[in-house]
Parts: structure tokens; C-alpha cells; sequence
């Protein structure tokens, strides 16, 4: 067997560890699924840059813990494979928050506040649920470090989107929902680059390691990696 065979495609089976992480990202899965259903739909209903912007980060989450269930259980070198592309999710996202501020500061908007501070708040709780389920896999690996960030961006983006509806409804103007839609930008692509810098360190950490074992096998991360 190869070094490059033996850091990519040992999968050791799954133990009980493995089968926690895998239920927690379930159900984060399905609270960013319906949290980009609701701030999606409010968002276009309420003409929200802010809130549509919290719906792509919720998308982006939820389609990175579809492929954080793939590498649970796999080589570190999977799970930085895994978190690196979570990390370009992130920034497509990110671009295309940018587009629509863009589109809206040009083309004009109404965003109604007192949908989006409801809005926002009752996603920030979810986002608090969602953190204490990771709290104990957090350091599992850089996959699962890359949900946490993912998370908590998410909570700081929505907490903002509920200050920007109490300033649209105060000054009656759309700047404030421009304006969080930029910071939102901002969180979103400060996550993506801590992501893509992670899966890089990690990705490293095992070339060192598969250069240093025999036969260049790299084994599966333990929880305190």
C-alpha cells in the first residue's frame, strides 16, 4: 500500500464515539435546514438582505454537516478534505451575500424590521441549541472544528440582523439591513478563511505523520486532536 493510499483511505470502523458524532450532526443538520427555510422565506417576504443572508450561512452549514456525516470515522486526511470544502462553500456564500447587497443598494429595497428582529432572534436561539449539541465533539476534528466556527458565526450574524431590524424600524431607511448584510459578508468570509487555514494545518499535521509511521499510515485522529 502507498503513503498516499494508506493517509486517505483507511476507515477504521465506527465505535461508539463515531456513532455519537454522527447523531449530533444529524440534528445540526436538520436545524440549519429549517433555519434557511424560515430566514430564507422571511427574508424575501420581508425584503431582507440581512435575513437572506443568515439563510445562505444556514445553507452553507447545513450542506457542510452533510459531508462532515461522510468523514465521520475517516483519516484526518478526510475530515481536512471535508472541512476544506466546507470552507469554499462558506465563501461561495459569502459572494453571493455581496452580490445581492450590491443588487439591493442599486435597485432599491423595503426590508420590514419587526419581521426580521423576530426572525433573527428565534434563529439565534436554535443557533445556541445547535452549539451545545457540538460543545463536547468540538475538537473531534478539524470538520467538527469547522461546524463550531460555522455555528457561531451564524449566532453573531443573526444577533446583528436583530439590531439592523431595530434600526430600520427607528430610522425607516434600508441602510441598516445594507449595512448588516456587508458585516454579515464580512463574518461569513473571516469563518471561511479560519476554515480553509485549519484543514490546511491539519492536512500538514498528517503528511508529518504518515512520513514518520511505518508504511506510511496514517490512523484515525483521536478525540483530542
Amino acid at each position: 500500500m502507498t503513503a498516499a493510499r494508506g493517509t486517505e483511505e483507511i476507515e477504521p470502523e465506527l465505535d461508539a464515539h463515531d456513532a455519537a458524532e454522527r447523531r449530533t450532526l444529524v440534528r445540526v443538520l436538520a436545524i440549519n435546514a429549517t433555519q434557511a427555510l424560515v430566514a430564507g422565506g422571511v427574508g424575501i417576504a420581508a425584503q431582507s438582505t440581512g435575513l437572506l443572508g443568515a439563510a445562505l450561512d444556514n445553507l452553507g452549514d447545513a450542506a457542510l454537516y452533510a459531508v462532515s456525516l461522510y468523514a465521520v470515522g475517516r483519516t484526518v486526511v478526510a475530515k481536512a478534505r471535508v472541512a476544506r470544502l466546507s470552507g469554499v462553500l462558506l465563501i461561495l456564500s459569502a459572494v453571493a451575500l455581496l452580490a445581492e447587497v450590491i443588487r439591493r443598494f442599486v435597485t432599491g429595497s423595503d426590508p420590514v424590521g419587526l419581521a426580521m428582529i423576530l426572525a433573527a432572534l428565534a434563529n439565534a436561539a436554535t443557533n445556541v441549541w445547535a452549539l451545545r449539541l457540538l460543545r463536547s465533539h468540538r475538537h473531534a476534528g478539524v470538520h467538527l472544528e469547522a461546524s463550531w466556527i460555522f455555528t457561531t458565526n451564524d449566532m453573531l450574524a443573526n444577533l446583528g440582523v436583530a439590531v439592523s431590524g431595530v434600526a430600520v424600524m427607528l430610522l425607516r431607511s434600508n441602510l441598516p439591513d445594507l449595512v448588516i448584510g456587508l458585516l454579515v459578508f464580512g463574518i461569513v468570509a473571516k469563518g471561511a478563511w479560519e476554515i480553509l487555514e485549519n484543514a490546511g494545518r491539519a492536512r500538514q499535521g498528517a503528511k508529518q505523520a504518515s512520513e514518520k509511521s511505518p508504511g506510511g499510515v496514517v490512523r484515525r485522529d483521536d478525540p483530542s486532536n
